[in-house]
């Protein structure tokens, strides 16, 4: 590693220093905010968690300035969503420790919108109250909106009937896979606006203007965008549209500096594009990640490009993907709702193969048997290591 001296002098010196990953955040015992978060207990005012899908759940602080920060990198996205002070939000959202929407929810009442709490509400009088108090804004994950049209299906609400003209997704990817997105606004006659954050970082990724994928807030954020060579595992910089990790610095958490951090997510950047905006461009959002990507008989597999082939056959059924071990070797099965309308199990494996080459055992379960969630979904099922 090149040598690099404090204060950098020059953003090229910016490699110099070591990356970070999750796991150098994490304290040493749960409980403890991530080491980033150094400064004095009472100059934080805002609490959260990370979802503790690696590790356990990790606290995260925010003071007023750094939260501050955080809405003012929320305004891209709304401004992406066209959201104005005329507008009335749902959020579709438990309001936890999960960071989730809070941010969301406190830049859009900032910008006088007038937000309706959903936390605490089945998903059913969510529906209603959308349409009561005709909401024309929904912010939820990808995988609950899905699920609100599926219960409104089976309530028989006319979803066209509401007033929701856009719903803004995030927590997952989805809101820039086309048979997800197309999935959802085919349901809601709603356009989807994706957003991508993270916990340690902040809201970093809002909608492009033609919905093919996201930009990068690089006024707020440094993007670098590396290849892992697979045996020495040294670093290099991505060239235009190759698929690599994406390792971000954020500029005005000052409370909770991330410098270098390991995202874990796959991207493909696009920096010669004719988009309005000349931020840094990510075709189809976030592609996967890192940790859950499978190699299946020399096949890089991704969680979310199984997903966008499910919905193409079964655009609101709930699904898991189980990753399993044989012989030392992964192995991937997939098991869906049976809807009862269409048979799913047949066109599902035949698509999987013409698309993926592979032949992905699929078996279809009773409705209501999987577990849903209006967070971050569960679908993923690693059980290599059991």
């Amino acid at each position: 590693m090149a040598a690099c001296q404090l204060p950098l002098r020059q953003l090229d010196e910016l490699a110099g220093l070591p990356l970070v990953t999750k796991s150098d955040l994490l304290a040493a015992s749960p409980g403890e905010p991530g080491r980033i978060f150094a400064l004095p207990a009472e100059q934080y005012t805002r609490y959260h968690q990370t979802s503790g899908s690696r590790g356990w759940p990790m606290p995260v602080l925010d003071t007023t300035a750094d939260w501050a920060w955080w809405l003012d990198c929320w305004q891209y996205v709304l401004d992406a969503a066209e959201v104005t002070n005329a507008d009335i939000a749902m959020m579709a959202f438990s309001f936890g420790p999960f960071i989730g929407f809070w941010s969301a929810n406190d830049a859009l009442v900032q910008r006088g919108v007038l937000v309706i709490p959903g936390g605490g509400l089945s998903s059913l009088a969510r529906l209603n109250m959308i349409a009561q108090q005709r909401c024309s804004v929904l912010c939820c994950t990808p995988t609950y909106a899905l699920h609100l049209a599926s219960v409104a299906a089976e309530h028989s609400i006319d979803l066209s009937k509401n007033n929701v003209s856009r719903i803004i997704v995030a927590g997952e990817p989805g809101g820039s896979v086309p048979t997800i997105r197309e999935a959802i606004e085919s349901q809601w006659g709603a356009r989807v606006i994706d957003h991508a954050g993270a916990s340690e970082l902040g809201a970093w990724g809002f909608a492009s203007a033609d919905d093919s994928g996201l930009h990068v807030i690089e006024s707020e954020f440094i993007a670098e965008f590396l290849v892992f060579d697979p045996v020495t595992a040294v670093p290099r910089r991505a060239a235009e549209g190759e698929l690599s990790e994406l390792v971000m610095t954020n500029l005005g958490r000052r409370g909770g500096p991330a410098i270098r951090y390991r995202t874990g997510d796959i991207v493909r950047p696009q920096w010669d594009h004719d988009l309005p905006c000349r931020f840094v461009h990510l075709p189809g959002g976030v592609l996967g990640r890192t940790d859950d990507m499978m190699v299946i008989r020399g096949v890089n597999v991704f969680p979310s490009s199984i997903e966008a082939i499910v919905r193409e056959i079964a655009p609101t059924a709930e699904f898991r993907m189980i990753a399993t071990r044989r012989d030392e070797m992964d192995q991937l099965r997939i098991e869906v709702e049976n809807e009862g309308v269409t048979e799913v199990q047949t066109p599902l494996a035949e698509l999987l193969r013409d698309r993926m080459a592979l032949r992905i055992p699929v078996t279809t379960v009773a409705p209501g048997s999987l577990p849903r969630s209006e967070g971050k979904s569960r679908r993923w099922v690693d059980e290599r290591h059991r």
